[in-house]
């Protein structure tokens, strides 16, 4: 391990070309193509794939084949000829309804019925795509007034099948609905329909030097309204916080149709009750969000990404806590990722590694702020810090725009290259930091002793990566397919193991109907009494989102007894 080093030496390795292993270095031209990694991991591409029923391995079983339990709720209506025909005379617009109910438009609708993981799929006959807030209050009154099931639907890049249909559900995609409203440059307040790409909201913020509070691999995709439905967290979550201080406001429908107008542009309004916060994080199932009111920060002049090995967990943490102490107020993120993480990705891109030899673990920082200079010197100190006492065994630091996107590629292009291989279960849990990577080890040992880990096996192995700065760690199992006696092995054991930590089972992904059955190992009796009451007060009929969320009745008691 190198010793400690001088700042004047430290510069002097920032500049060269090729240092000796074990510095924090710039990336040499050598090391990673020019290429960007953020390109494989758009979620628009996802869609395409997601859609191609030729490719080998992509077929996808209805959702209703892997939860043979789940039978249509009698009291909705089947669809009829004389709905379609009223949402074609309320939209106006032939491309604004996709109709299978009286022509074969099973490949138009393929994309709408199914998610981007290839896990879930519904039998939907209808999508519709209403362009305003005014075409989405009649379609829903009709709906609740004719008894037919709704599912909202964004960009359908989620990850707990929340924005597919499970039977016949009519789907309401808000793809029309993107228009920036307003932007104040002053107040940093964004005004937006709910159905505008995320990375669009941003390209337009960039030029007027804000920047979206919210970053996920899946923005090329992920609609502005899902993000808030899902209470999305993300990658700035470390600097920018969450939605629910973000969102100063919202327009939302109703089931009935009724309009609720409160895109306030004020960051202090203790006026009653805040109903917004309901919406944030309820994944659809009380209302449909058309616009948002949001805060967004100054975009940062300076920002720098490092890329770092370390050789344990313990470390890792140690690194952490150096870095919020030493880079403070302009560190933005602090990622982590295990070595099966990286392989993954080295595998599905043949890239080579940012970093020579292998590490246990991987680290990514963001620094983000006004002073390049200052930054820099923040960023150094910290550095000569983590290198000498020995916390950091080797490291690369971007030099430009370009090597940002190719670093921040490590980590964001995790998620798709495991999808290269097959199917994924994932898990999106919060924990104590001390005890993040614990689940991970703890899953692998029992997948092992179970036999299901292999060359030959279905399970591929288990991989760790999230989101160090939030305590959020992504336990995801690649596998070969979907298989039964995988997700026995890990349900309900990994949700016993969450609630005996004190974590929560949804970080930031939501519950969709991945998780509905197991909400009782979260909230207790009360909560979700308060819960169903407010389900009943906005929506009396059940018509949105029915099958999910809070439709598990995952009210029974759950002593967080292991599982054998």
């Amino acid at each position: 391990m190198a010793a400690p080093a001088s700042r004047s030496a430290l510069r002097a390795l920032r500049s060269a070309t090729r240092p000796a292993r074990c510095t924090i270095r710039p990336i040499s031209r050598t090391c990673i193509p020019r290429q960007s990694l953020r390109a494989f991991s758009n979620s628009a591409r996802r869609r395409d794939d997601a859609s191609d029923l030729s490719e080998p391995g992509h077929d996808v079983r209805y959702t209703t084949d892997l939860y043979p339990e789940l039978k249509r709720d009698s009291r909705f209506t089947e669809l009829k000829q004389e709905h379609v025909d009223f949402f074609k005379k309320t939209l106006e617009d032939e491309s604004a309804v996709i109709d299978g109910l009286s022509k074969d438009a099973s490949d138009d609708l393929e994309p709408f019925n199914r998610d981007w993981m290839k896990k879930y799929r519904g039998r939907t006959k209808v999508v519709l795509k209403p362009k305003s807030v005014e075409e989405v209050s009649k379609v829903l009154k009709y709906c609740n007034d004719n008894m037919l099931a709704v599912v909202p639907q964004g960009g359908n890049s989620g990850l707990v099948g929340g924005s597919v249909p499970v039977f016949d559900e009519v789907v309401i995609n808000l793809t029309r609905m993107n228009k920036i409203r307003s932007f104040d440059d002053v107040s940093g307040i964004l005004v937006i329909d709910g159905g505008v790409i995320m990375e669009n909201a941003d390209n337009f913020l960039k030029e007027h030097g804000h920047i979206y509070p919210l970053d996920l691999g899946a923005k090329g995709s992920a609609q502005v309204g899902g993000n808030v439905a899902a209470n999305a967290g993300g990658l700035r979550f470390l600097r920018y916080g969450s939605l629910h201080g973000n969102v100063l406001g919202l327009e939302a429908v109703l089931p009935d149709g009724t309009i609720l107008n409160d895109l306030s542009k004020l960051r202090k309004n203790n006026t009653g009750y805040d109903l917004k916060q309901l919406f944030i994080g309820g994944e659809g199932t009380i209302g449909i969000i058309t616009g948002v009111s949001i805060q967004c920060p100054q975009r940062s002049k300076a920002v720098n990404v490092a890329y770092f090995g370390l050789e344990s967990y313990e470390k890792v943490q140690k690194a952490y806590k150096e870095a919020k102490l030493q880079l403070g107020e302009i560190l933005s993120a602090f990622e982590l990722m295990d070595a099966a993480s990286q392989g993954f990705v080295h595998r599905k891109t043949e890239m080579k590694r940012p970093i020579e030899g292998d590490y246990p673990f991987y680290c990514l920082i963001e620094t983000s702020g006004s002073n390049g200079e200052h930054d820099n010197e923040k960023l150094e100190a910290f550095l000569e810090h983590v290198m000498g006492e020995e916390i950091v065994a080797d490291g690369v630091v971007a030099q430009d725009g370009t090597q940002i996107a190719e670093l921040w590629g490590w980590r964001e292009g995790i998620t798709e290259a495991m999808g290269h291989f097959g199917a994924t279960y994932k898990y999106d849990l919060s924990i104590p930091i001390k005890d993040l990577y614990k689940v991970v080890e703890d899953t692998r040992e029992r997948l092992e002793s179970k036999q299901l880990i292999g060359d030959d096996k279905v399970a591929l192995g288990v991989v760790g990566f999230g989101h160090m700065g939030d305590g959020n760690i992504h336990l995801n199992i690649p596998v070969r397919r979907y298989d039964k006696d995988v997700e026995a092995a890990i349900e309900p054991w990994v949700y016993e193991w969450i609630q005996k930590k004190e974590g929560s089972i949804s970080a930031e992904h939501g519950l969709g109907i991945a998780k509905a059955k197991y909400i009782g190992y979260q909230r207790d009796e009360t909560m979700l009494k308060l819960m169903h009451q407010i389900k009943q007060l906005y929506d009396p009929n059940g018509i949105m989102m029915p099958y999910k969320y809070l439709s598990g009745e995952g009210v029974k008691e759950h002593t967080g007894a292991a599982t054998s």
